[in-house]
C-alpha cells in the first residue's frame, strides 16, 4: 500500500492532472467556440469534425504523435535519472501543447465565442472532466508501475498520456452532456417565465421566419411599425427559444404594443416551439432555399418546418412571391408579396415602385440589391395591414439604415467595403454577387463559402466559385469548404493568379493590404463562423 500513501507521488499525479486539465481546455478553445455556434449540439459538432476539408482531427492526431515520440525520446535520454525520467518526459507535453495552442490562436475565428454564463460553465466542465480523466490515467499508470516494477516501463509510462490529445473532441462532448443536466431544466424555467410575461403584457405579435432575410426583414418592419406603435424586436439574430426569451425577460415591456420575434429553425418542430412561446397575430415568410438542409434533411422538411408558423398565425400571413406556392394549401389567411415592381438597384441603393391597394409611389432606399426591395415590400404589406399609413410606410423606406453585416456599405480611405458577413445561404450569396457587379472599379471577394447545405455543400459552393470568375481578386478563407469553391472557380475558367487561399480572416486582411487600391470594392461574403473556419 506504499503507493497509495506516497505524498510525492500523489503531488505528482495531482500536478500533472491539473496541467493536462488546463492544457486540454486551452487546446479545446476552437472546439468550444464551434460547439457554441452549433447551439451546443454534440451531433452538429461531430458532423463538423468529419467534413472532408476539416483538418482539426488530423491536427489532434499529429499532436498525439509528437507528444508520444518526444516524451519517449526524453524519457530514454534521462533514463539515468531513474524514476524521475518519466516525470522529466512530461516536459515534451508542455512544449507541444503550447505549440498547438499557439497555432490554434493563429487560426482564431472572425466570430469568437461569446462568454455567456453557459459558455463559462462549459469551460469549467471541460477543465474538470479533462483533469479527472487525466488523473485517473496517470494514477493507473503509476499503479501499474508500482505493481510491475519494470525499469523500462517506469521510464516510458507517461508516453501513454499521448492518448489525451485524441480525447479532445470526446471530452468536450462529455462535458457538454454533463452540464446539460443543469442547463435543460434551467432553460425550461427561463422560457416559461418569458411566456408568462408576454401573456401578461399581450402585445400584438409578429413572427418572421424563412431560410434567409429574417433579420433584415425584422429590422425593416420595426422601422415601419415604429411610425405608429411602441415596438420591441428581438436583437441581432436572437431567433431561438432562449434568444427570444432573453429579449422578453430582460426588457421593460410595460408600454410595448408590438413584439416582433425572429424565428429560426434547423429541424421540423422548432418553429412550433417558438410559436408556443409567442403565438403570432401576424407572420412573414421571407423565402425558401436549401439553407440548413444538413439538419432538415430535405426541402420538403424545410417547407414543413416553416409552415408551422402559418398554422399558429391568428390574423394574416405575408409570404414572399417566389415561395408562395409552397404554402398554398395551408389553411391560413395569407397574402403573396407582389407589391413591388420596376426595381432598379445601383451601387448607392435601390429604387422601385411600391403599390398597396389603390396607392402607388416610386421610392428609394439606401439598402443594396434587388432583393432588398422584395424584403421592403413584404414588410410594407404587413405594416399596412396593421394600420400604418401608406405615406408613413414610404417615409420609413426613405429613412432605412443599413442592417449590420447584411450588405452594409462602408467607405474607408477611398475603398468600398460591402460587409455581408452574416450571409450564409444560396440566394443571399447570389444577391451579394449581383450587388458587387453594380460597383465601378476593381472588385474583390473574400469568402469562406456557404454552410449547412448537407449533400449540396459541394455543388453549391462550386457554383458560387464559378460566379466569382469575373472579379479581379478572390480570397478564400478557411479549410472546410474552400476546396469546393476553388474547384468551381478553376473549373469555370478562373485565373489562378487572382485566387488566394488563406487560413483566417486576419490573413485575408493582411492579403488585402497588399492588393487593394483606392476605388476598389471589397465584398466580405458570408460570415466565418466557428463551426466552419
Amino acid at each position: 500500500m506504499e503507493f497509495f500513501i506516497s505524498v510525492p507521488k500523489t503531488i505528482e499525479c495531482v500536478a500533472a492532472a491539473v496541467f493536462f486539465g488546463c492544457a486540454m481546455l486551452l487546446a479545446s478553445a476552437k472546439l468550444l467556440g464551434i460547439l457554441q455556434s452549433c447551439t451546443y449540439s454534440n451531433l452538429k459538432l461531430i458532423t463538423w469534425s468529419r467534413k472532408k476539408y476539416n483538418l482539426t482531427l488530423g491536427r489532434h492526431l499529429l499532436l498525439a504523435l509528437c507528444c508520444a515520440l518526444s516524451s519517449a525520446v526524453v524519457a530514454l535520454a534521462f533514463s539515468f535519472a531513474g524514476e524521475w525520467a518519466a516525470t522529466i518526459s512530461l516536459s515534451a507535453y508542455v512544449v507541444f501543447f503550447v505549440l498547438f495552442i499557439l497555432a490554434d490562436t493563429k487560426l482564431s475565428l472572425r466570430s469568437p465565442a461569446t462568454l455567456t454564463p453557459r459558455f463559462t460553465r462549459l469551460t469549467v466542465s471541460v477543465w474538470l472532466t479533462s483533469a479527472i480523466i487525466s488523473y485517473i490515467v496517470i494514477a493507473l499508470l503509476n499503479f501499474a508501475d508500482y505493481l510491475w516494477g519494470n525499469a523500462l516501463f517506469s521510464a516510458l509510462k507517461y508516453v501513454a498520456l499521448a492518448v489525451l490529445p485524441l480525447c479532445l473532441l470526446p471530452v468536450v462532448c462529455l462535458a457538454n452532456l454533463i452540464i446539460k443536466a443543469y442547463e435543460v431544466p434551467r432553460n425550461a424555467v427561463f422560457v416559461k417565465r418569458a411566456r408568462q410575461k408576454l401573456a401578461d403584457v399581450r402585445p400584438v405579435i409578429v413572427g418572421i421566419t424563412g431560410s434567409y432575410g429574417k433579420t433584415s426583414t425584422k429590422t425593416i418592419l420595426a422601422s415601419m411599425l415604429s411610425k405608429k406603435y411602441k415596438v420591441l424586436a428581438t436583437p441581432r439574430s436572437h431567433n431561438t427559444p432562449l434568444g427570444v426569451s432573453k429579449t422578453i425577460n430582460e426588457s421593460d415591456m410595460s408600454d410595448c404594443e408590438v413584439f416582433i420575434a425572429e424565428m429560426g429553425a434547423r429541424h421540423v418542430g422548432d418553429i412550433a416551439e417558438l410559436c408556443a412561446l409567442c403565438p403570432p397575430d401576424y407572420s412573414i415568410i421571407t423565402g425558401i432555399c436549401p439553407q440548413h438542409l444538413e439538419s432538415f434533411g430535405s426541402i420538403e422538411n424545410i417547407v414543413k418546418g416553416k409552415s408551422e408558423i402559418l398554422y399558429a398565425t391568428k390574423n394574416a400571413a405575408f409570404i414572399a412571391e417566389d415561395c408562395f406556392g409552397y404554402f398554398i394549401d395551408v389553411p391560413c389567411k395569407k397574402e403573396k408579396c407582389s407589391c413591388v415592381s420596376n426595381v432598379l438597384p445601383d451601387c448607392n441603393g435601390t429604387t422601385f415602385t411600391l403599390t398597396i391597394e389603390d396607392r402607388t409611389a416610386v421610392v428609394r432606399t439606401k439598402l443594396l440589391g434587388a432583393h432588398a426591395a422584395q424584403n421592403i415590400g413584404i414588410c410594407a404589406l404587413c405594416a399596412h395591414a396593421m394600420g400604418v399609413s401608406f405615406d408613413d410606410i414610404c417615409m420609413a423606406i426613405e429613412q432605412l439604415e443599413y442592417v449590420e453585416h447584411r450588405l452594409q456599405l462602408i467607405k474607408s480611405n477611398g475603398v468600398n467595403i460591402i460587409d455581408d458577413g452574416y450571409n450564409a445561404n444560396i440566394n443571399g450569396a447570389h444577391a451579394a454577387v449581383e450587388v458587387l457587379k453594380t460597383f465601378p472599379g476593381r472588385k474583390i471577394v473574400v469568402t469562406p463559402g456557404m454552410i449547412e447545405l448537407g449533400v449540396l455543400d459541394r455543388d453549391e459552393n462550386a457554383a458560387l466559385g464559378a460566379q466569382l470568375v469575373p472579379f479581379d481578386g478572390v480570397i478564400l478563407v478557411g479549410d472546410t469548404l474552400v476546396g469546393y469553391l476553388k474547384e468551381g472557380y478553376l473549373d469555370a475558367g478562373g485565373d489562378p493568379e487572382k485566387l488566394k487561399v488563406v487560413p483566417t480572416l486576419y490573413a485575408a486582411e493582411e492579403e488585402l493590404r497588399t492588393l487593394v487600391q483606392k476605388g476598389d470594392t471589397v465584398l466580405f461574403l458570408n460570415d466565418l463562423p466557428a463551426a466552419f473556419a
